[in-house]
């Protein structure tokens, strides 16, 4: 599986691996301390993109289970994103922020 993560913000754009063109991206919006939606269900190669909304407080989306990572924290108006590319569910928190949870499922 080739992981691809973007991490935007004031200080840039730091691109970790290639994003293919054409994929569909599909937003996730981060305010009130909570993921909106908090679940997905989204096909194999879709681009989720977290939106940092709130006023003043850096989140994460922490990925659990045993192939499971921690993006890094992100501030009000930065952006996180992730391509899907294996079907399964794959459930997610903030990493500071232990209350708000999520879950994408990924479909062929």
């Amino acid at each position: 599986m080739i992981r691809r993560f973007l991490l935007a913000g004031a200080a840039g754009l730091i691109l970790v691996a290639p994003v293919a063109r054409g994929v569909e991206t599909v937003e996730v919006s981060i305010v009130d301390y909570q993921f909106n939606p908090s679940e997905l269900k989204v096909s194999r190669g879709t681009t989720v993109k977290w939106v940092n909304n709130e006023k003043r407080t850096a989140h994460s989306v922490l990925f659990l289970g045993p192939d499971g990572f921690e993006s890094e924290r992100f501030f009000p108006g930065e952006t996180f994103s992730w391509t899907f590319d294996q079907p399964g569910s794959y459930p997610y928190r903030c990493g500071p922020h232990e209350e708000m949870k999520g879950r994408i499922e990924v479909s062929e």
